[in-house]
């Protein structure tokens, strides 16, 4: 019985051995990315939820990894699944859907962590602002609505799918200032769960105007619930037709939001390197190309050192923005 269960314990080690030497994490019942996380670090309905969701869905079709489970942990602009990604070192098999929101978040709440934790995987999209009224706004244009803005801030109440620090916070702090007039003068209202909080608001008449990304809002702006009354791009978004951007109105900001995938500190190299090919496998498939296309998200895919490189400058660029803005 000994020699039987020496046998059996060697047969074990060499099939792990095997399956650890693929391309593939092992897994139940040995199919390829098994038992994968991808954390979302706000609630449901928001753009990183909606971007981890259709990044499972796209790896699943394509086969690159199946059954990744995607989960919400909320909190602090993102925060909270920042220090529990952090606290996970070593965890292959655990990522983190975050952005420019998760590293604006982390200097505005004075985190005790930071993006620089973390093991960069890649950068997967861009995506451009938006100023967007219910459909029965006084304001029928950007024009009439920094009209008012100008002539009493305290009056207007601007709504964001995210915390102070985070996108739609920034883009509007932005935008004041583009206008004329004091960060600290806006009244800056946060939905800290994406555009899944923020849409009852705006609906509901809580805000006056709000500040999202381009593809939030798509269904409700064709069923002519929303009026979108500029983008904040270098150029108009295909997604809304006949939608000016805010330099077409003499209004001199850029704005764009960008989202990306990384992992716990610590894992193996081996680790990150499935994480990057599954994710250039997503990169390439025409379902994701479609996801790029439906929800005007703009392709903004990098890896290794670029994206490495590129989330060390962005946690410069935020922290010096958020300084200059008086915002610390």
């Amino acid at each position: 019985m000994r020699a039987r269960a020496r046998a059996l314990r060697v047969l074990a080690a060499l099939s792990l051995l095997s399956s650890a030497g693929c391309g593939a994490w092992p897994g139940a019942g040995g199919s390829p990315g098994s038992d994968l996380r991808i954390m979302v670090p706000n609630t449901p309905g928001g753009g990183y939820d909606t971007t981890a969701r259709t990044v499972a869905r796209v790896l699943g079709e394509t086969g690159s990894a199946s059954d990744v489970q995607v989960f919400n942990l909320p909190g602090a602009g993102g925060t909270v699944g920042l220090q529990r990604l952090v606290d996970e070192r070593g965890n292959g098999r655990l990522a983190l859907q975050m952005g420019l929101g998760v590293v604006g978040s982390s200097h505005m709440a004075h985190a005790r962590v930071t993006v620089e934790r973390t093991t960069p995987i890649a950068r997967l999209l861009g995506e451009p602002g938006t100023v967007v009224v219910r459909e029965d706004s006084p304001y029928r244009t950007v024009d009439d609505l920094v009209a008012a803005w100008r002539k009493d801030p305290a009056a207007l109440t601007v709504g964001g799918g995210s915390s102070r620090g985070g996108p739609d916070h920034l883009l509007a702090m932005e935008l004041a200032e583009a206008v004329g007039i004091g960060p600290r003068e806006v009244d800056y209202r946060a939905y800290d769960g994406g555009g899944g909080d923020l849409l009852p608001a705006l609906l509901d008449g809580e805000v006056d105007f709000a500040t999202s990304g381009v593809g939030e809002y798509l269904d409700q702006i064709d069923a002519g619930q929303l009026r979108v009354l500029a983008v904040t791009g270098d150029r108009p978004a295909a997604t809304l037709p006949g939608v000016p951007t805010l330099r077409a109105r003499g209004i001199d900001l850029v704005f764009s939001n960008w989202r990306g995938i990384v992992a716990p500190p610590g894992i193996s190299a081996s680790d990150r390197e499935r994480w990057t090919d599954a994710l250039t496998g997503l990169h390439a498939s025409a379902q994701w190309k479609a996801a790029l296309a439906r929800r005007g998200w703009t392709d903004a895919f990098a890896t290794g050192d670029a994206f490495e490189d590129y989330l060390e400058q962005q946690d410069r660029a935020v922290a010096r923005l958020i300084a200059r803005l008086g915002l610390d």
